[in-house]
């Protein structure tokens, strides 16, 4: 991951409350499913266009094929 992109996760990381970001190990979880889907492009999930970095960030996210 480049600069820029962990300037913008942390950016929206800071603009989350607390209670509405998952924990570190749920965060891995997340990007470790997202890892071995066959959707996953250069960190876009191609089922719904998102960051896959800022999805996995939020409570409220799902992932589009339901794997978390």
């Amino acid at each position: 991951m480049i600069d820029a992109d962990t300037s913008m996760i942390e950016k929206y990381k800071a603009a989350l409350k607390a209670e509405d970001i998952v924990s570190d190990v749920e965060y891995e979880r997340r990007l470790n499913v997202c890892k071995g889907c066959d959707k996953l492009n250069e960190g876009t999930c191609m089922a719904c266009g998102c960051y896959v970095e800022l999805r996995a960030t939020a409570k409220v996210s799902r992932c589009p094929k339901k794997l978390w």
